[in-house]
């Protein structure tokens, strides 16, 4: 069985960014919290509205950190797995008949097709990475 595996590009992986997010509330809060025992109400509620705001944009973040593109091939079986957003899609080709449409000039994803089913993949990849991706894939195919 040969194995591909395409992952976004992430600086920090969720749980960095949960060790963050918690040192970045705990200074907020006493900044905050500072401010309201000196007699000044205002700066907390605008704490608060910024640890909402933070918290929406990491939340979207550790959405995505973890996607990434799969593709398997063991015998006549070419399995493509995309997980997008905690969301898996299988694709499962006949290695026989499954074809590579390589990607147009300039164009940031190829595709893996068989009769009416086709799938979108590399966005995770830099250009130069996708031709030797290509060729590998299309060298086990049949």
């Amino acid at each position: 069985m040969k194995r591909w595996q395409m992952r976004r590009n992430c600086a920090l992986t969720p749980k960095q960014l949960l060790q963050f997010y918690i040192v970045l509330v705990c200074l907020s809060v006493t900044v905050g919290m500072g401010f309201f025992l000196a007699g000044v109400w205002v700066i907390p509620i605008f704490t608060a509205l910024e640890l909402c705001a933070v918290t929406l944009g990491f939340l979207i973040y550790c959405r995505h950190a973890l996607d990434c593109e799969t593709i398997e091939i063991d015998g006549n079986s070419l399995i493509v797995k995309k997980f997008i957003g905690y969301k898996e899609t299988v694709y499962e080709f006949n290695t026989q008949w499954a074809k590579i449409e390589l990607p147009l000039e300039g164009a940031k994803v190829f595709h893996i097709s068989q009769s009416n089913q086709r799938v979108e993949l590399g966005q995770f990849l830099r250009q130069e990475q996708q031709i030797p991706l290509i060729a590998a894939v299309r060298a086990r195919l049949g």
